[in-house]
């Protein structure tokens, strides 16, 4: 009789330990089905990144060639009148579509340098920006459904000569200390 209770015993350990493994492989197979389904998803979103990324160099070369005209003027031709009118409305519904798509441009100017979404091209003294402010965009920064394709080329504004940056107090964080012990 003690025999069989161990046998049994036995048995119900094993019975316990195969259900442990098998709800852990359950729980394995259910996170990758979960990765898969993401990945899946995402591979869909972002497909088209490239093609995005060539997207959106048309329209900057586009808003580029609508700076490089001159302001409107009331002694305009007609015609010139109507092709600048006719650039600025391709423009819209081009960005429309853009939009419409998940691509988005944004201008930064004005904002915090943020460095993952803008890359600084110049440094500029100003009495007028705070340092670290977004004084001049070159470029918008784009995104496609939130992940960043292009990031803004911008001019960051930094402490003028005649503000210096007083130095940090000796153990403040960022501060620089020195070890004078010979």
């Amino acid at each position: 009789m003690q025999v069989a209770s161990e046998r049994i015993r036995a048995l119900e350990t094993s019975v316990e330990e195969m259900r442990e493994k098998w709800l852990r492989a359950e729980a394995e197979m259910q996170n990758v089905r979960t990765r898969a389904k993401r990945d899946v998803d995402d591979a869909r979103q972002y497909a088209v990144t490239k093609f995005a990324k060539d997207v959106v160099e048309a329209a900057e070369n586009l808003r580029r060639g609508l700076s490089s005209l001159p302001p409107a003027d009331a002694a305009d031709s007609p015609v010139v009148t109507k092709l600048r009118e006719g650039f600025e409305s391709v423009e819209r519904s081009f960005l429309g579509i853009l939009e419409r798509n998940g691509i988005t441009g944004t201008d930064p100017t004005g904002s915090l340098f943020d460095a993952n979404l803008h890359q600084a091209m110049a440094e500029q003294p100003s009495a007028d920006h705070p340092p670290g402010t977004v004084m001049q965009a070159w470029t918008s920064a784009w995104t496609l459904n939130g992940r960043l394709l292009k990031p803004a080329m911008v001019v960051v504004a930094k402490a003028t000569d005649a503000a210096p940056v007083a130095p940090e107090p000796a153990g403040a964080p960022g501060a620089m200390a020195f070890d004078r012990t010979v």
